[in-house]
Protein backbone atom coordinates (compact mmCIF):
# COMPACT_ATOMS: atom_id res chain seq x y z
CA UNK A 1 0.00 0.00 0.00
CA UNK A 2 1.45 3.38 -0.74
CA UNK A 3 -0.24 6.61 0.02
CA UNK A 4 0.28 9.68 -2.33
CA UNK A 5 -1.09 13.31 -1.56
CA UNK A 6 -1.30 16.46 -3.91
CA UNK A 7 -2.77 19.63 -4.12
CA UNK A 8 -1.59 21.81 -1.43
CA UNK A 9 -0.55 25.39 -1.86
CA UNK A 10 -0.89 29.26 -1.40
CA UNK A 11 -4.24 30.54 -1.05
CA UNK A 12 -5.86 33.51 0.61
CA UNK A 13 -7.96 34.05 3.66
CA UNK A 14 -11.48 32.66 2.81
CA UNK A 15 -10.27 30.80 0.06
CA UNK A 16 -10.74 27.00 -1.20
CA UNK A 17 -8.63 24.24 -1.61
CA UNK A 18 -9.32 20.55 -2.84
CA UNK A 19 -6.39 17.74 -1.74
CA UNK A 20 -5.61 14.30 -3.13
CA UNK A 21 -5.35 11.44 -1.91
CA UNK A 22 -3.99 8.75 -3.94
CA UNK A 23 -4.10 5.24 -2.08
CA UNK A 24 -2.66 2.44 -4.16
CA UNK A 25 -2.07 -1.32 -4.40
CA UNK A 26 -5.01 -1.52 -1.71
CA UNK A 27 -5.94 -4.99 -1.98
CA UNK A 28 -8.87 -5.71 0.00
CA UNK A 29 -6.72 -4.31 2.94
CA UNK A 30 -7.94 -0.66 3.03
CA UNK A 31 -10.99 0.10 5.61
CA UNK A 32 -10.60 3.66 5.91
CA UNK A 33 -8.47 7.05 4.64
CA UNK A 34 -8.42 9.75 6.65
CA UNK A 35 -6.77 13.52 6.72
CA UNK A 36 -4.42 14.51 9.10
CA UNK A 37 -2.82 18.14 9.62
CA UNK A 38 0.14 19.48 11.92
CA UNK A 39 1.30 23.14 11.89
CA UNK A 40 4.33 24.21 13.73
CA UNK A 41 4.71 23.71 16.46
CA UNK A 42 1.41 21.59 17.24
CA UNK A 43 0.45 18.12 17.26
CA UNK A 44 -1.27 16.01 14.46
CA UNK A 45 -5.12 16.63 14.58
CA UNK A 46 -7.63 14.44 12.32
CA UNK A 47 -9.37 16.39 10.01
CA UNK A 48 -11.51 14.32 8.22
CA UNK A 49 -12.03 10.68 7.43
CA UNK A 50 -14.49 8.25 5.72
CA UNK A 51 -15.12 4.41 5.69
CA UNK A 52 -15.02 2.69 2.36
CA UNK A 53 -17.55 0.00 3.84
CA UNK A 54 -20.42 2.46 3.56
CA UNK A 55 -18.46 5.73 3.59
CA UNK A 56 -19.20 7.05 7.17
CA UNK A 57 -17.44 10.16 7.41
CA UNK A 58 -16.04 11.98 10.63
CA UNK A 59 -14.81 15.66 10.73
CA UNK A 60 -13.07 17.05 13.56
CA UNK A 61 -15.11 20.38 14.46
CA UNK A 62 -13.10 22.99 13.75
CA UNK A 63 -13.52 21.97 10.06
CA UNK A 64 -17.34 21.12 10.20
CA UNK A 65 -19.19 22.93 7.46
CA UNK A 66 -16.39 23.86 5.79
CA UNK A 67 -14.42 20.60 4.74
CA UNK A 68 -15.64 17.74 2.61
CA UNK A 69 -14.22 14.33 2.31
CA UNK A 70 -15.11 11.83 -0.58
CA UNK A 71 -13.38 9.25 -2.51
CA UNK A 72 -13.51 7.30 -5.59
CA UNK A 73 -12.72 4.02 -6.59
CA UNK A 74 -10.04 3.39 -9.13
CA UNK A 75 -8.17 -0.57 -10.45
CA UNK A 76 -6.54 -1.61 -7.03
CA UNK A 77 -6.48 2.39 -6.21
CA UNK A 78 -8.91 4.72 -3.97
CA UNK A 79 -8.41 8.48 -4.03
CA UNK A 80 -9.59 10.72 -1.31
CA UNK A 81 -10.30 14.28 -2.05
CA UNK A 82 -10.82 16.52 0.71
CA UNK A 83 -12.17 20.01 -0.55
CA UNK A 84 -11.06 22.68 1.89
CA UNK A 85 -13.11 25.81 1.86
CA UNK A 86 -13.57 29.07 3.51
CA UNK A 87 -9.83 28.91 4.82
CA UNK A 88 -8.39 30.29 7.40
CA UNK A 89 -4.93 31.26 8.72
CA UNK A 90 -5.85 27.95 11.40
CA UNK A 91 -5.75 26.10 8.71
CA UNK A 92 -2.08 26.56 7.58
CA UNK A 93 -0.48 23.03 8.00
CA UNK A 94 1.23 20.07 6.22
CA UNK A 95 -1.63 17.84 5.36
CA UNK A 96 -1.08 13.98 5.52
CA UNK A 97 -2.93 11.24 4.27
CA UNK A 98 -3.19 8.10 6.06
CA UNK A 99 -5.10 4.80 5.22
CA UNK A 100 -6.52 2.35 8.10
CA UNK A 101 -6.40 -1.57 7.56
CA UNK A 102 -9.00 -2.18 10.06
CA UNK A 103 -12.09 0.33 9.02
CA UNK A 104 -12.60 2.01 12.24
CA UNK A 105 -12.08 5.51 10.27
CA UNK A 106 -12.27 7.87 12.89
CA UNK A 107 -9.75 10.77 13.40
CA UNK A 108 -6.77 8.90 16.04
CA UNK A 109 -3.54 8.60 13.86
CA UNK A 110 -2.35 5.23 15.81
CA UNK A 111 -5.24 4.01 14.09
CA UNK A 112 -3.74 4.55 10.43
CA UNK A 113 -0.58 2.33 9.56
CA UNK A 114 0.01 3.82 6.18
CA UNK A 115 1.00 7.17 5.74
CA UNK A 116 1.96 9.93 2.57
CA UNK A 117 4.83 12.22 2.64
CA UNK A 118 1.99 15.17 3.71
CA UNK A 119 1.38 18.33 1.25
CA UNK A 120 1.50 21.68 2.80
CA UNK A 121 -0.87 23.91 2.87
CA UNK A 122 -0.78 28.21 3.27
CA UNK A 123 -3.15 30.56 3.85
CA UNK A 124 -2.20 34.21 3.80
CA UNK A 125 -4.33 37.13 4.92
Amino acid sequence: VQVVESGGGLVQTGGSLRLSCEVQDIGIDIGAIGWFRQAPGKEREGVASITLSIDKTYYADSVKGRFAISRTNGQDTVTAYLQMNNLDADDTAVYYCAADKWGFGQLSAPDYQTWGQGTQVTVTS
